[in-house]
């Protein structure tokens, strides 16, 4: 809650800024640009808010942190959030950040041209060991009329898959925009390798990727002030749109470890997929009732939850309505 400044006679008293934490899942990359920007440019100050950005270390892991309130808010996709709904869990996302799921399968153009998910046939694909892609890939082949084992998964230590990839030692591998994506795409370049991909959303899977999480208590104990988190993000992304090259300066700013290179990258495809033309007019970060449903029966078919998740309790719109 903003304190109460009790003033002395003569002096000049600041309400002190609200505290929130976000957690980004992950390293910091371009798919928490707008955030970063808006730390380092003073639009959270300007909404009396302080906001403290840590680090993470995955969707599942963040997902139930921000559950259990170690964090106020936190990028995580639908599919974490329907995990931790199934399990007894009360988070929800209150506005998109990919607004099309951002995952797609990467190859080396010289040993394949694949065009079409029926390409993919009998080769061998490599995710991390706790990746979706396990639970996500055979109901998509299934939807595209294929079988679900048409194609081989390998379950991988993630830190390995891309370079595996790569050198040949698997066929195709999971690629994340705005993600890993650019990493692959760094180091196939070092090694001369032409990276293709073919992209799940082009082919059927019509869902939303990660977003902002928060926990139903935080949802009904602080809404004013997560009302001006989303409002100062998505200003923040709003810039990074505009002024890509100077949102990865900032990044390599706030975070000196960062490849500035790769997140300059990781913003240009955020800058695409943070945008869903069929609610433009609507601004940044607005979720459309129809997708998100589509989102919950794709997500409920791959993990066999049997309807146990309803799509109303995965995701709030109040607090980006005017």
């Amino acid at each position: 809650m903003l304190g109460i400044c009790a003033l002395a006679a003569g002096a000049q008293c600041a309400l002190a800024l609200e505290k929130l934490s976000y957690n980004m899942a992950w390293l910091p990359q371009g798919s928490s640009v707008g955030v970063i920007v808006a730390q380092q440019l003073g639009y959270f100050k300007n909404a009396d808010l302080e906001v403290n950005i840590v680090r993470g270390y995955g969707g599942n892991r963040t997902a139930n942190e921000v559950d259990q309130g170690q964090f106020d808010i936190g990028y995580v996709d639908p599919v974490s959030v329907m995990l931790n709904r199934a399990n007894g869990g009360h988070i929800r996302l209150i506005g998109a950040i990919n607004t099309r799921w951002p995952a797609g399968i990467c190859f080396d153009t010289k040993r394949y041209n694949l065009k079409t998910p029926a390409d993919l046939k009998g080769l061998l694909l490599g995710g991390g060991s706790g990746s979706v892609v396990h639970n996500i890939l055979p109901v998509w082949l299934e939807r595209n009329g294929l079988p679900k084992n048409s194609v081989r998964l390998m379950r991988m230590d993630p830190a390995v898959v891309d370079a595996s990839l790569i050198e040949g030692k698997i066929d195709l591998a999971e690629c994340w925009r705005a993600s890993n994506r650019v990493v692959t795409q760094k180091q196939a370049n070092d090694a001369r390798v032409k990276l293709g991909w073919i992209e799940y959303s082009d082919f059927g899977l019509d869902a939303y990727g990660s977003g902002f999480a928060v926990s139903d208590e935080t949802l009904k104990k602080r809404p004013d002030a997560l009302r001006k988190f989303l409002k100062a993000s998505y200003q923040g992304y709003d810039y990074a749109l505009a002024n890509p090259e100077k949102a990865a300066d900032l990044i390599a700013k706030a975070f000196p470890t960062t490849d500035r290179n790769v997140a300059l990258n990781q913003i240009k495809d955020i800058g695409d997929l943070i945008i869903d033309p069929e609610v433009k007019d609507k601004g940044l970060g607005f979720l459309r009732a129809d997708r998100m449903l589509k989102t919950v029966q794709f997500i409920d078919s791959a993990f066999n939850l049997n309807g146990k998740v309803k799509a109303q309790d995965v995701y709030s719109d109040a607090l980006l309505k005017p």
